[in-house]
């Protein structure tokens, strides 16, 4: 992984500030009949879920190539993370919104307001915990790159999942501590119910755009643009070369394949450029990492 993130490091944080945070919601959600905490306590049941099936993912990408995938299973952690995001829609987001419009129709006022409070600090602590440890891993794959870059940018799946999840469950966390809140000092349970429906909301915005990141990574898409550059700057650096005419890349989960044409210098035997091009396979594969398949083609023209 560029930079030496660990997306699984990022999962277990999240793993164990989720678990922790869905029992306490459900705790309280009992004691105060509160619709938000119900919807909160959904979301972070279903975020706990999410994390085991990422790691799930993980190690199933881990697997070796074989005759059926000589690339290897490294895709298998851009299904499990696009389920992932439909899972975070349906179970997360839209639950809560027909949870919250259901709860409109016969809304119970708050009870125990304080122990809503609490549950909802505590669980805010435990998420920004979790979101720091996230940020941490997502620092060491940015690089000098915004944040909003390195989102649109980034080929790391489960590390976009995460900082996706913990952004919705500390945003939702902040809405039903404010319309709890409204709702006790009301006496008006409909702030409650109208809490429910904008973490709904919430969590079906960011599912959707955490969709779509995976989506292109599904499809297939290139290595990472600072990657590239680092790929064309080695090959052209090559004395033997005298041209880069093309080059594609194609992330496969934590690796990349390369596929170049190269204009080779006129002066070289066929054994000799041979022996470059190998030369030159190597010295990327050492230098770039990230790179399991290289795969170079002499030629005169694109």
């Amino acid at each position: 992984m560029a930079g030496g993130a660990s997306p699984q490091k990022a999962i277990l944080y999240a793993l164990a500030a989720n678990s922790g945070i869905a029992v306490a919601k459900t705790a309280a959600a009992m004691a105060t009949g509160s619709t938000s905490m119900v919807a909160e306590a959904i979301h972070s049941y279903a975020d706990s879920g999410n994390q085991l099936l990422l790691l799930l993912g993980l190690h199933r990408s881990k697997r070796p190539p074989d005759r059926e995938h000589p690339l290897g299973y490294g895709k298998v952690t851009y299904f499990w993370s696009f389920v992932v995001a439909l899972l975070l829609f349906s179970i997360g987001g839209l639950f809560s919104l027909y949870e919250g419009w259901h709860k409109l129709h016969g809304a119970e006022p708050i009870q125990s307001l304080w122990i809503a409070v609490l549950v909802l600090l505590f669980s805010m602590a435990l998420e920004v915990v979790s979101l720091r440890g996230c940020l941490a891993e997502v620092a060491r794959e940015r690089g000098g790159r915004s944040l909003w870059r390195w989102v649109n940018e980034s080929r790391s799946a489960e590390l976009v999942v995460v900082f996706g999840e913990d952004l919705a469950a500390l945003l939702g966390l902040s809405a039903a501590l404010v319309f709890v809140v409204l709702a006790a000092l009301t006496g008006n349970p409909v702030w409650d119910a109208a809490g429910s429906m904008v973490i709904g909301g919430l969590l079906v915005m960011i599912a959707l755009f955490v969709a779509v990141r995976i989506k292109a990574l599904l499809i297939g898409r290139s290595a990472d643009p600072g990657i590239v550059a680092a790929i064309e700057r080695e090959i052209q650096a090559d004395p033997a070369i005298l041209e880069l005419l093309n080059a594609l890349t194609v992330q496969v989960g934590p690796q990349l394949m390369l596929a170049a044409k190269l204009r080779m210098s006129p002066d070289l035997s066929i054994d000799e450029a041979c022996e470059a091009i190998n030369n030159l396979e190597m010295h990327l594969k050492q230098s770039i990492p990230e790179i399991g398949w290289c795969f170079m083609e002499p030629d005169l023209r694109d």
